[in-house]
């Protein structure tokens, strides 16, 4: 039996295949080759094409231009796979991969294990998203300027940035140091302004016992954020800047003063940012605490409407829940650009004061953003006595 071709491409970072691309391929040409191939699994009609890369009708012919195109593309392929034959076919009005062949995209596997850290939990899920992180080697053909490419870029980049976020609590409950240190720089790389990265960097060179690594990486994000937004890093990774210069003995080497930077979180006029365990935990807590009491606590579900969430309003919406809430108001992320909290002390109306706080800080803060806000309420209730 006849074993099946099959050809591999590697899409993000640096566009690869079993060989290398020939230089003498113009970015035109690569960009075309690209999209044939991560569109490989359906036919490709030529109206697609030519609306895709000759939208702006720079050519006077884009049907011409097109055949020239899948010209170029057939003898290019010839030359990167000679041992395979013909791969691109033509039908009526539409082209296609050879049936016979396989083609294995890093970017396929990297969703599916992306996918499956979602369904999946415990080991099995870490396995996942551990996976998940070593696929990603850059985003989606970083070379790539090309419109089309720019949503898959954004979306492949979401996955990735949501695999860290969910593996390194489950790295720092394992007291896996190292591995988060690899994670976190990884990330940096890809987006530093996510302050999550920094944080959690810095507190594992302090439990390693390095903290002059974690000055060093305080700084270095300091630096940036200035240099690119104008503003210094916020009250949570000061704090831990503060925790890493007592232990490496700034303050005198006094444990009192170690003492007392680690209590005074009450210092810092933001919310507790926590993973959605931990959140669990808190609001379990608060429900026994309102059957013991009679108080009051309202679930806040806050969202960013619109669609897919832009990475800066995302950020955005991180900073104002920070700040515009009261200290120690628990927030727990659920997906890109949703979050959920919780109001101790208040009752439906009091819930609506802050929502509309919120807002107002949001919208009046970042005047320029599109981003609309929806809120969903629910008041918690207390734990039924057995």
């Amino acid at each position: 039996m006849e074993e099946k071709k099959k050809i591999c491409f590697q899409m993000l970072g640096a566009f690869s295949g079993a060989h290398a691309m020939p230089k003498k391929a113009g970015k035109k040409t690569l960009s075309f080759l690209q999209y044939l191939i991560v569109n490989h699994a359906r036919n490709i009609s030529a109206e697609e094409l030519i609306d895709t890369f000759w939208a702006d009708r720079e050519s006077s012919d884009p049907a011409n231009a097109l055949r020239n195109m899948i010209y170029k593309i057939r003898n290019l392929l010839k030359e990167l796979f000679p041992e395979h034959g013909e791969l691109l076919q033509t039908l009526a009005g539409c082209y296609v991969w050879e049936p016979e062949l396989t083609i294995d995209l890093d970017v396929e596997r990297f969703e599916q294990v992306c996918l499956a850290a979602r369904r999946n939990s415990g080991r099995e899920g870490i396995r996942c998203l551990r996976q998940a992180v070593s696929l990603y080697k850059g985003d989606f053909l970083s070379g790539n300027d090309s419109e089309w490419a720019r949503p898959l870029r954004q979306y492949y980049k979401t996955l990735y940035l949501d695999a860290c976020r969910a593996l390194l609590p489950l790295l720092e409950e394992e007291e896996q140091w190292m591995e988060i240190v690899g994670v976190c720089s990884q990330a940096y790389r890809i987006d530093f302004c996510i302050e999550e990265f920094t944080a959690c960097q810095m507190r594992a060179f302090i439990a390693m016992g390095q903290p002059e690594q974690a000055i060093e990486r305080y700084e270095s994000f300091k630096e940036r954020m200035i240099k690119e937004f104008g503003m210094p890093p916020s009250e949570r990774i000061e704090q831990i800047h503060a925790l890493a210069s007592g232990v490496r003995g700034d303050n005198g080497g006094d444990e009192q003063e170690i003492f007392k930077l680690v209590c005074e979180g009450n210092a810092a006029k933001q919310a507790f940012f926590c993973s959605f365990g931990v959140f669990q935990s808190i609001v379990a807590l608060e429900r026994r605490h309102l059957a013991r009491t009679g108080a009051r606590a309202t679930l806040v579900i806050v969202s960013l409407g619109g669609g897919e969430a832009p990475t800066t309003d995302v950020r955005r919406l991180e900073r104002i829940l920070q700040e515009g809430l009261r200290i120690g108001d628990p927030v727990a992320r659920l997906s890109a650009g949703s979050y959920i909290l919780m109001l101790t002390g208040t009752d439906a109306q009091d819930a609506q004061i802050v929502i509309n706080r919120l807002d107002c800080k949001f919208h009046k803060t970042y005047r320029h953003s599109n981003a609309r806000l929806s809120f969903r309420t629910s008041a918690l209730c207390p734990t039924k006595e057995e």
